[in-house]
């Protein structure tokens, strides 16, 4: 299951790269993408398992961009 949130609040792509690459290593988490432009963060993983990566995804993205939020 591939999903899709809106970033708001991304004020840097280095910061970007930095999040995807933190969510990349979350158990689960098939693919990643953090597109620093359209401000969308795209996971793909098992249905079962997306709530608990979602929440471990806000607390990578808040601890590396404090005003960052994703849009759920």
């Amino acid at each position: 299951m591939k999903k899709t949130w809106q970033l708001e609040d991304l004020d840097c792509a280095h910061c970007a790269m930095k999040m995807q690459e933190g969510i990349a290593k979350v158990d689960g988490v098939i693919s990643v993408s953090v597109n620093y432009l359209s401000a969308r963060l795209t996971i793909e993983a098992e249905e079962k398992d997306m709530n608990r990566i979602i929440q471990e995804a806000v607390k990578i993205c808040r601890r590396i961009e404090p005003d960052c939020r994703i849009l759920l």
